[in-house]
């Protein structure tokens, strides 16, 4: 979306168009943020033609949706992006088309339902613990989520709490911390409790650059020596309003492993979580497994952010990738089930290869696949020399990997990376997850069939070259990465994670 103006000797010579992520009448920098934070029902996106004046040029498409109970950055990611292209597509239309006039912005007209609205600043988003109510709170949270987030002061010390989910049963006195989950922290207020997963400590004047981290591991630990670690099972999760990053239920006899994790990353410890629970869906009577969240990113590999933090980077990166690996491991042995990752938003290097360990790929027409390292300065891991090639073959992985652009799902099921795509919404598309995934379970005997030589191609696969091999050798170059003198990775991360700009791009510099 546009941050600057188009200079005046652009469009007076030329025909911009301009997205904006608001409705007709809709102006001002913090669209998304004002909708969310008023609760607004229904929202849209509109295609302006660029003018003198920001935001109110002529309209020559605009494109409505409803407004889910979400943060900021995966409407943004979903629902706003999905009828951006919509609106885009029939503004190049009309183009195209020529003859058309685009509707000159009218407030007096009543389909004009949006409004000029101010920068939405932190006196806005400020969040009041003793009289703001759960719903209040989530609404500013969300608003802010993934950027700027809310800056706030808790045990005296200044932070952007970043994430906002719902607490059915905890309770506390107001602004307190009642009790903390795999990283997060639960906060009470005036008639529940929310849930904060990370934190990014206010930046020192002259100080180093700070970055969000899991809201437990930016606290001191003696501040939390009272709180309790509140567990719940991914069964329990799916039936309740908390925060969870797993969810686990069954379906028309299918199961659902369902993760979400913020920007996509999975840290160590997420993956160790992610594959316990693994573990125990795949304990579960069902021959059909899903894995996936039911919104957004599907997964972006390793945490960056958790390592850049960590006492030791490049021990870290090694336990990380290893864990990752571990997840990879477990869903390409499973010769039991059918494993189905269903992607309804985009993924990236080891998330693009955690993908492929499954046995089909189902993807939303918006996904956009990231399928390489090499702008981390990364060789990968994941089983990546294993998945890929037997997908694309060789030359096109090594395409892939080279290359480092980014794969669109169409393109991506022509190239027999992914199996099927389906252009829906995020909740149209996990219905048809749902309806396929459970005509393939209802098919007892094409699925008997598929499983058996499921298990006959692993063993030929094993005996061939094992799953260890292709791990011992992929590690070995990570481990040269992480440990090496010379490398670029460190200095990439950091860039990426602290959001310096590069001293040269990654491309130029990984030749």
């Amino acid at each position: 979306m546009l941050t600057t103006a188009v200079p005046e000797d652009i469009w007076s010579q030329y025909l911009v168009l301009i997205v904006h992520p608001g409705p007709k009448g809709d102006r001002g920098p913090s669209s998304l943020d004002w909708a969310i934070s008023t609760g607004a029902e229904e929202w849209g996106v509109t295609v302006l033609q660029a003018v003198a004046e920001m935001d109110a040029g002529p309209i020559w498409a605009s494109e409505a949706f409803p407004m889910r109970l979400c943060g900021k950055s995966e409407l943004y990611r979903t629902d706003v992006s999905d009828a951006a292209v919509r609106a885009v597509m029939t503004a190049v239309h009309y183009f195209e088309k020529g003859g058309f006039e685009p509707e000159p912005l009218d407030y007096s007209n009543p389909e004009v339902m949006g409004q000029e609205r101010p920068y939405h600043s932190q006196a806005i988003r400020r969040i009041d613990w003793s009289s703001d109510t759960s719903a209040t709170v989530l609404r500013k949270l969300r608003a802010a989520d993934s950027q700027p987030g809310v800056l706030d002061e808790l045990y005296g010390r200044e932070y952007f709490l970043h994430g906002g989910h719902q607490e059915d049963q905890l309770r506390g006195d107001p602004g307190t911390v009642v009790a903390t989950r795999d990283g997060a922290i639960c906060r009470a207020t005036v008639d529940g409790a929310v849930w904060l997963p990370q934190l990014r400590p206010r930046r020192i004047p002259g100080g180093p650059a700070t970055f969000k981290q899991p809201a437990t591991a930016v606290m001191d630990r003696e501040l939390l020596v009272d709180v309790p670690e509140v567990s719940v099972t991914p069964a329990e999760a799916a039936i309740r309003e908390t925060w969870s990053e797993l969810r686990y239920y069954e379906y028309d006899s299918v199961g659902y492993l369902e993760f979400s994790y913020a920007g996509g990353a999975m840290s160590t410890d997420q993956c160790r979580r992610l594959l316990d629970a693994y573990r125990q869906a795949c304990a579960r009577p069902v021959t059909v497994l899903v894995l996936g969240p039911a919104r957004d990113f599907f997964s972006n590999g390793i945490h960056l952010n958790v390592i850049e933090a960590a006492p030791d980077p490049a021990e870290e990166s090694w336990r990380n990738i290893n864990a990752i690996d571990d997840v990879a491991e477990a869903i390409l042995t499973t010769t039991d089930k059918l494993v189905i990752s269903a992607l309804s938003g985009n993924a990236a290097a080891g998330g693009v290869m955690l993908a492929l360990a499954a046995d089909e790929i189902w993807c939303r027409e918006s996904v956009v696949l990231n399928p390489h390292y090499r702008l981390m300065g990364l060789c990968g891991s994941e089983y990546w020399t294993y998945t890929l090639p037997r997908r694309v073959g060789t030359e096109q992985a090594d395409r892939l990997m080279s290359e480092a652009r980014p794969v669109g799902a169409r393109d991506a099921e022509s190239l027999g990376l992914v199996d099927r795509v389906v252009g829906e919404g995020a909740a149209e598309f996990r219905a048809w997850v749902r309806k396929e995934a459970a005509a393939l379970a209802a098919d007892g005997s094409a699925l008997a069939e598929r499983l058996l030589d499921k298990k006959r191609r692993r063993a030929l696969d094993e005996a061939a070259k094992p799953l260890a091999a292709y791990r011992s050798e992929e590690l070995g170059r990570m481990r040269q990465h992480f440990y090496g003198s010379g490398e670029l990775y460190h200095r990439l991360r950091h860039e990426f994670v602290t959001n310096v700009r590069p001293t040269a791009t990654p491309a130029h510099l990984l030749g």
